[in-house]
């Protein structure tokens, strides 16, 4: 008898025994979500409080970026007289360029070159631009893109700020529109803000040289110092590198040419440009629009200078001049590849 109500009682257990452990499972399983769920909202709450820590609430949002990752951290300039900060890039470890034959043993041309353009007309680029172009190609140089296609590329020369440059970004900005920044070291140094929203916004910042010498009369050691000072210092600073590089006054030789394609970057030159960096002397906006817009033709790499005042006013009116003739504006990337 006592053996039958023992097996009694031990049948009548067996569901306890199996309900509790499937409870035990389910809960297990409901933590185990809770605790992802609480981790995950925790890292995104520690993502959000290092992003307000690094950008004050007036910050413009970063732009998004194809191909370089944005930093959470790094402040990389503040707007004298404002709170606007501008978030940067990790920064890139920086470089020691090689002075490949820096006694010119090759012998080659250190005579001056200064770049010329020819003034084109009626869409098609001047015979100076095209022969330029087919003795520049040697040395991986470019300042016309021979391809036929209707496209721009809008670059800007910055050596200083006086206070057109974030207007001209605005411009871009509001255009969709690429470009190339050639920057000096002293000019990145003294507005970094200005910088930092050209690499977020999307746009090239190329290489113009520490302290703007004239190429074809310093040695190939100093050429090199002259770059490398300006790349270490956006890589160290803003996260940022690219390999394009033009020459200060469009002055060079072929030393220079072949010293620039040495350590990998490539000589960014023009085909259409007015005399617009003489401040003193503005002509106002319609000259600026009359001036670029009669020149324009199929491959034109354009140069302007962001200090001045007109080109600043007329900018988003040549964009949509160009845009309704059948011209695409494109990034240096694209015509150096």
């Amino acid at each position: 008898m006592k053996n039958i109500i023992s097996v009694i009682l031990i049948l009548l257990l067996i569901p306890s025994f199996v309900g509790c452990g499937k409870n035990d499972v389910e809960q297990t399983t409901s933590f185990s979500s809770e605790a992802k769920t609480s981790e995950a909202t925790e890292k995104q709450d520690s993502t959000s409080e290092t992003g307000s820590e690094s950008q004050t609430e007036s910050a413009p949002a970063p732009q998004p970026m194809d191909k370089i990752k944005r930093a959470t951290k790094t402040i990389y300039g503040k707007k004298t007289g404002t709170d606007k900060t501008y978030t940067g890039l990790e920064p890139l470890p920086t470089v020691n360029l090689p002075v490949i034959d820096p006694d010119n043993l090759k012998g080659l041309s250190t005579a001056t070159h200064n770049h010329s353009f020819g003034v084109s007309k009626d869409g098609v680029p001047h015979d100076i631009s095209v022969n330029n172009q087919a003795f520049y190609e040697k040395y991986g140089a470019t300042c016309l893109d021979t391809s036929g296609e209707k496209v721009i590329y809008l670059t800007f020369d910055c050596g200083y700020e006086n206070g057109c440059t974030e207007k001209i970004l605005d411009t871009l900005k509001e255009k969709k529109v690429p470009a190339a920044f050639f920057v000096t070291l002293p000019n990145v140094k003294d507005n970094p803000e200005i910088i930092a929203r050209m690499i977020n916004e999307g746009h090239i910042v190329g290489n113009h040289s520490d302290s703007h010498p004239n190429f074809s009369k310093i040695s190939r050691t100093e050429m090199v110092k002259e770059i490398e000072a300006l790349d270490n210092y956006l890589r160290e600073h803003f996260g940022y590198s690219a390999p394009f590089f033009r020459f200060p006054e469009g002055a060079c030789s072929e030393n220079a040419l072949e010293l620039v394609q040495s350590i990998g970057f490539t000589s960014v030159f023009w085909s259409t440009a007015y005399a617009d960096w003489d401040i003193n002397n503005p002509k106002g906006k319609q000259y600026a629009f009359d001036t670029v817009t009669v020149r324009l033709h199929p491959g034109c790499i354009l140069l302007l200078h962001a200090v001045s005042p007109d080109n600043a006013d007329a900018l988003g009116d040549i964009i949509d001049y160009a845009r309704e003739n059948g011209y695409e504006f494109c990034s240096l990337e694209q015509v150096a590849s």
